[in-house]
């Protein structure tokens, strides 16, 4: 055969070989690519609401706003801690509420916040509004830890839903009279309340401490929450020439009370509760509020376990001084969240309970609830006025179960206005 046949030949089988091999590869689909394993799910953030009940409008609204500030430093610090209930990630939402230090406005209130379906509630500042909302958080099972009411009716309504943080009147009114009596050596005393839940219950206490120790009562009047001008009050207990005045009541009108005094010539020395025991009493009193002594629950801020740490992170967040209650709304919430730690769950129904277990250590000191939800062994500072700053004397610790308000008191029902605790 010729050459050249023979290569052409050769050619031609070569091409149909190679073309009947691609042929058969295109035939077949290639395998899939293997998929990448999809990324793990980030494990879904409950939202747990924590309700803050005060006043933020009117008179008392620097003390509520105090509150509500201290409320919202604990939610910020257990955020960025990343706390886990039941093994699962949180985060915790303020609901704020405005209740006026009205009882009216805090039962409206509290039903406002039980429809937000919050999980516990701090609140209310006033005894006056801490009372009539109690009854409706613990028909909806939502824990209440008030950081001021101190009227002892707040807890003796019987709710398992009740607690508070500071020590209350049937041991603060005890507290201030035999202050009165052993250190003030008070002989003559009169007597002054605002007619609300607090004041009232302050002063009867107060009262029947000073008469039970040999000291004459020779005024007892009272006022309202809403008054500035005592001069009529104050006019006719000069004539009874006392030389100590006690008020149970609020700053705005302890403040003007204590300068009318000295405006009528009125040496009786001044005393009053925790109410009147803010940086407002002396920016209002100015220079007459010198030498006035108050009562507040609770060891001096300065000194307390956590005290140097939050009044500068309250500081710093805030740029203003703590009023009053911060530190006991802050501790309020950590209270909750320790429960529902224990409980793991955030449902009231599961981690109520956990709070009357309370064994806590927070910036106030210890804390823990006997079996009516008040504070154990809370202790109670005196303060003077010297120098324009409230300055401690001395810090008691009454006995954590004495609950000896007058029988058949006033107080035991809501006054129109809370006008605190």
């Amino acid at each position: 055969m010729d050459r050249r046949l023979l290569i052409k030949s050769a050619a031609a089988v070569f091409a149909v070989a190679t073309t009947l091999a691609l042929t058969a590869c295109g035939d077949k689909t290639p395998p899939p690519a293997a998929k990448k394993a999809d990324a793990p799910k980030a494990p879904e953030v409950q939202v747990i609401k924590i309700g803050s009940a005060s006043p933020l409008t009117g008179t008392e609204a620097h003390i509520g706003i105090d509150i509500r500030n201290g409320v919202q430093l604990a939610i910020e610090d257990a955020n960025k801690a990343n706390v886990q209930i039941g093994g699962k990630p949180v985060k915790f939402e303020l609901v704020a509420e405005d209740d006026e230090a009205n009882p009216t406005k805090a039962t409206t209130v509290a039903q406002k916040l039980v429809d937000a379906k919050v999980a516990g509630v701090v609140g209310h500042f006033n005894s006056g509004a801490s009372i009539p909302a109690s009854k409706i958080y613990a028909d909806a099972g939502i824990p209440q830890i008030s950081p001021s009411s101190t009227n002892p009716d707040y807890t003796l309504k019987g709710y398992k839903t009740t607690f508070r943080v500071v020590a209350h009147d049937g041991q603060q009114g005890p507290t201030l009279g035999r202050f009165a009596l052993d250190k003030l050596k008070a002989k003559n005393i009169a007597v002054i309340d605002d007619a609300t839940a607090y004041g009232q219950g302050l002063a009867d206490n107060f009262e029947a401490t000073v008469k039970a120790g040999g000291a004459k009562v020779v005024a007892r009047e009272h006022t309202t929450n809403k008054d500035t001008d005592f001069k009529a009050i104050l006019t006719k207990i000069k004539g009874k020439n006392p030389d100590l005045i006690m008020f149970g009541g609020i700053d705005p009108q302890a403040a003007p009370m204590k300068k009318q005094m000295a405006e009528l010539g009125i040496k009786a020395q001044f005393i009053g509760g925790d109410g009147m025991q803010t940086p407002n009493f002396i920016k209002l009193a100015g220079d007459a509020a010198e030498g006035a002594y108050a009562s507040i629950p609770g060891l001096p801020k300065e000194t307390m376990p956590g005290g140097k740490e939050f009044l500068a992170k309250y500081k710093a967040k805030f740029n203003a001084e703590v009023e009053l209650f911060a530190p006991m709304g802050y501790d309020a919430v950590m209270v909750f969240i320790e429960a529902m730690k224990r409980a793991g769950s955030a449902d009231p129904t599961k981690f109520l309970a956990e709070i009357s277990k309370t064994n806590y250590t927070g910036v106030i000191g210890p804390i823990a609830f006997d079996d009516k939800g008040d504070l154990t062994n809370g202790p109670i500072t005196i303060y003077v006025v010297k120098g324009g700053k409230w300055e401690a004397l001395e810090t008691v610790t009454p006995n954590a179960g004495a609950n000896n308000a007058p029988k058949g008191d006033a107080k035991a029902e809501a006054p129109k206005d809370a006008a605190k605790k």
